[in-house]
């Protein structure tokens, strides 16, 4: 893109002008380089080859001087040399074996330069060397004539001895010493050097370089004429043809090109004419179509603007339909759920009065009916909320496996009755302490167990769990439900995940249901970010899977047990079926117990048949046995080899387990059973005094009614007498009302610790009457506790919103009327400390509900404070930003579950600070207040777990 705009800052003159000199330019340069280059080498070859021609004859006609050291003829030839080269030669000189100047040709004052300082070994050719504009030639004197030693003999004044080859020749008081041959052989004698005058090379290459810049010159103005030309007859037809463009473009199409151009320039300019009259036709023929495109623009707005009120006008009939929906809804669940609580009631109430056989058998179909038709209900509700984007999901801390344990005895009957095989298969590393919602994670585990043992008929139902992701917060769970009923035919699978639609949907199907539950399942997954699918075969099975993600609790919600009791005691296991016996497997191995597992009933009584054998375990099936009275006899043999004998069974026959099972087993527990479970009957067997508590109560005794006032008001009349006979069971005092108003005149004659109130009444409804006992009556502290059928969630945020202290869903079930009882009526009244640094009821909101789960994540976080208090003193006295960081974290996760609204706020400013790299120093004021706060929730907390403990664990 750069280079694209680079290149449009240039004109077209100026690109012709660059591409046509930049050739021409470099062409030139390079060749007069070349040639100017290659004449400097030629001068340098020839002054080197005249040097060369003088020296190297000196050479030979200096042999004989330097032999015989005759330097006035050594001198005069060198004279008479450089006289004949004088321009050329500016000094000769001769050096001999010893690198001493033997002669030279006249005085030089620098003829040191003359002088090799290279042994004269090496010296075996011609050499050049150049010093600033002076050549230098140095050429050997070689030996090659045969020589006698007394041939040279010149005067009696000469004294002569031949000693090894040598002549001393004493002239002048010195000794040279010369080389005497004897036969002929070549011998550097010495060597003759030259000093060549450059300045006339010199010259000759100057005038060289400026005859080739002279002649480049002339090629660029050359070219530059013919560039010039070329500019004027191609740049300003093409310029011209630019601006016609431009103004043809500014919407004047009148303008055309002129004058006689050349070549495919006149092609061109030719071809903008003609582009110009298409342009000037085309301008008419569109300013006509836009005239009538605007005249269908005014037409087509005005019908947009009569469907957009249409649209607002539907737009507000949607929305009136959907709060219409709405309040179908809640009016639907409250009508439908009113005459329901009273039917599921009253059959439970009369269930517990004396009845035949057949009677009993009536009521509990009638209670069964009814409670399937309040399932039918609830997954209409909550389909509708699922469609409606209002399924408003929690995020509390849970025990996995005892929740999926509750869970499952519910739906267990269902295959007890079957005689199906239950399992329950959860990997050991899956952990048991999760958030979520617990009551969605039940809902899903339901409707899929329900369904697999709905649709089996015969063989096993196994829910399996495993691992598949975990996180420092955050793990990822695959549960699958696998049975081995009959199977999806392959062009039903398609319609499953949908709404109202079931595999069999003929009038001759043999199963019920709306064909909710698995749409409800599937979307209540996927909001809850998981996945799920399915793989099935006809008459072999079907394998329902879902991934679903859910948070790590940071407090061990589950039981803890000391599981290392179990390690190296001995258990033999009796389980005939295999699914059950793998599991049991698995878990008894990884508790470390020496297992000796049983298949077959032979082989069980072989082991029996073993002297002395004894077992700290017996854990027996009651199935692979023919008859009852073959039980009896192998559980009394089995209680000979141990003192812990624990049965499981999913018999239905109440004689069999009251008569045979009871009297010959130390405990007795129902399958499937969760993993906690039975770890606890293991690590704390069963005794006398625990089998008594175990065994259910038969008819409470009036001594356990509690002694408080109660106020119950419904209209109708049904739901009104149900409420006062469970009341009654329950508490001393129970007072009825049948409107608001009455319940009004009731609450200002008389004091009740605990009013039930019925929201939709004629006249005034409840919480109308709500807020008048509150504001005009002796009970305006008394808790008031909605009783209503709404199952929407709004409806019970709007009910708690208006001043009521709770909430009871019709139909009211005993366990959950007693819950509400023991709650409000003996409800702490905390005095000593403010709210915002305790507030029990938000604890128990934040534990679902659940007091025990309440004060046990209360309890471990005051017994972790005083760590968490040095933690931060310490790491705040070191300025240990990490270690600052990491506590604060800690201590914010558990505030966010035991109701210290005030710590939880100062952890998440300090938290949030640090993480945004705020240096501790600068937050002290902050974390004193924080660790000041934490010394009052230690105190407050003491308070509440003294008042409550007692109280909740004898609830």
């Amino acid at each position: 893109m750069k280079s694209t705009e680079n290149m449009t800052k240039y004109s077209l003159r100026s690109w012709v002008l660059v591409l046509a000199l930049a050739p021409t330019v470099v062409v030139g340069i390079l060749l007069g380089s070349y040639f100017t280059i290659n004449r400097f080498y030629e001068l340098e070859e020839t002054l080197m080859e005249k040097g060369s021609s003088i020296i190297e004859p000196l050479a030979l006609a200096s042999e004989f001087g330097i032999v015989t050291q005759d330097r006035i003829s050594t001198k005069k030839l060198l004279s008479a040399s450089q006289m004949k080269n004088s321009s050329l030669v500016l000094s000769l000189a001769i050096f001999d074996s010893q690198n001493q100047l033997f002669v030279t040709s006249h005085y030089h004052k620098d003829f040191e330069i003359m002088r090799t300082q290279l042994p004269l070994s090496e010296l075996n050719a011609t050499e050049f060397s150049t010093l600033d504009d002076i050549l230098i030639i140095r050429s050997p004197i070689i030996a090659n004539t045969d020589l006698d030693p007394l041939a040279f003999i010149k005067n009696d004044s000469s004294n002569y001895s031949v000693e090894s080859g040598f002549q001393q020749n004493h002239l002048a008081g010195q000794s040279i010493a010369k080389p005497i041959y004897n036969s002929k052989q070549e011998q550097v004698l010495g060597y003759i050097a030259i000093l060549v005058n450059k300045e006339n090379a010199l010259l000759e290459q100057h005038r060289a370089a400026i005859a080739a810049f002279i002649i480049v010159l002339i090629g660029v103005q050359f070219n530059l004429f013919f560039t010039f030309r070329l500019v004027k007859h191609v740049n300003h037809p093409i310029t011209e043809m630019v601006r016609v463009v431009a103004k043809i473009r500014e919407g004047k199409l009148d303008t055309r090109l002129d004058g006689n151009l050349i070549g495919e320039l006149d092609l061109l300019k030719r071809g903008i004419n003609a582009m110009a009259g298409s342009l000037s036709e085309y301008h008419d023929e569109m300013q006509q179509n836009i005239d009538q495109a605007t005249s269908d623009l005014r037409e087509t707005l005005e019908q947009i603007e009569i469907q957009n009120v249409e649209l607002d006008l539907a737009k507000k009939r949607a929305l009136e339909a959907s709060r219409i929906k709405s309040e179908f809804l809640a009016n639907m669940s409250h009508e439908l759920r009113t005459p329901l609580n009273g039917v599921i009631g009253f059959a439970r109430q009369l269930i517990k009065t004396p009845l035949h056989s057949s009677q009993l058998d009536y009521i509990k179909t009638i209670e069964r009916s009814a409670s399937n038709l309040l399932g039918i209900i609830n997954d209409i509700l909550d389909f509708s909320k699922l469609e409606a984007g209002k399924m408003v999901f929690e995020k509390m801390p849970f025990a996995l496996r005892e929740t999926l344990a509750d869970t499952l005895n519910i739906v267990s009957g269902s295959a007890r009755e079957k005689g199906l095989e239950l399992v329950i298969d959860i990997d050991s590393n899956v952990p048991e302490s999760v958030s979520g919602d617990a009551m969605r994670v039940n809902q899903i585990i339901t409707n899929l167990v329900g369904n697999a043992i709905k649709f089996t008929d015969k063989g096993s139902v196994i829910l399996k769990i495993t691992l598949v992701g975990s996180t420092d917060d955050n793990v990822t769970l695959r549960c699958e439900v696998i049975d081995t009923g009959i199977g999806i035919d392959e062009s039903q699978q398609e319609y499953l995940f949908q709404a109202f639609g079931q595999a069999d949907s003929s009038i001759s199907r043999r199963f019920g249901g709306t064909g909710l539950g698995l749409v409800i399942t599937k979307r209540l997954i996927n909001q809850m970010g998981g996945q799920i699918g399915f793989t099935s075969s006809p008459n072999k099975g079907s394998n329902f899977w879902f991934i679903l993600p859910l948070s790590i609790s940071q407090f061990e919600i589950g039981e803890v047990l000391p599981m290392d009791v179990l390690s190296g005691k001995s258990i033999l296991l009796f389980e005939p079926r295999e699914l059950t016996r793998d599991v049991l497997n698995q878990r008894l191995e990884a508790w470390h117990l020496k297992l000796t597992s049983v298949g077959q009933l032979d082989h069980l009584n072989t082991t029996f048949e073993q002297p002395n054998i004894h077992f700290d375990y017996i854990l027996m099936s009651c199935h692979g046995f023919s008859d009852p009275e073959q039980i009896t006899v192998t559980l009394k043999q089995a209680k000979q080899h141990t003192n812990c004998l624990i049965l499981l069974h999913d018999c239905i026959d109440q004689e069999v387990i009251v008569n045979h099972f009871k009297p010959n087993t130390d405990l007795l527990l129902t399958v499937p059973i969760s993993d906690t479970q039975l770890a606890r009957h293991l690590i704390y067997p069963p005794t006398p005094e625990t089998l008594q508590q175990l065994m259910p109560l038969a008819v409470k005794d009036n001594n356990e009614r509690l002694n408080v006032s109660v106020l119950a008001v419904d209209d109708n009349v049904a739901n009104l007498k149900l409420i006062d006979s469970l009341l009654q069971e329950l508490v001393f005092s129970v007072t009825t009302a049948k409107s608001g108003e009455e319940a009004i005149k009731l609450a200002k004659s008389k004091s009740f610790e605990l009013i039930f109130m019925d929201i939709q009444m004629p006249g005034i409804d409840g919480i109308t009457a709500s807020q008048k006992i509150r504001h005009e009556s002796m009970n305006r502290h008394t808790p008031i506790i909605a009783v209503t059928a709404h199952a929407i969630a709004e409806e019970r945020a709007n009910i708690l919103a208006s001043g009521m202290d709770g909430f009871l869903p019709k139909p009211i079930d005993e366990s959950s009327l007693k819950k509400v009882i023991n709650r409000w009526v003996a409800k702490p009244k905390f005095t000593h400390f403010d709210l915002h640094t305790l507030n029990w009821d938000l604890c128990l909101r934040q534990a679902n509900q659940k007091p025990n789960l309440a004060l046990e994540m209360l309890k471990m976080m005051v017994d972790s404070i005083p760590e968490t208090i040095n933690t931060i003193e310490s790491a705040m006295q070191n300025q240990d930003q990490q270690a600052m960081l990491q506590a604060v974290h800690k201590l914010h996760g558990a505030s966010c579950y035991c109701g210290v609204p005030t710590t939880q706020k100062l952890c998440q400013e300090i938290e949030s600070a640090l993480k945004h790299k705020t240096q501790t120093s600068e937050l002290e004021p902050e974390i004193l207040e924080l660790l000041d706060e934490l010394t009052k929730v230690e105190s407050a907390a003491t308070q509440v777990l003294e008042q409550l403990s007692m109280d909740i664990k004898h609830d």
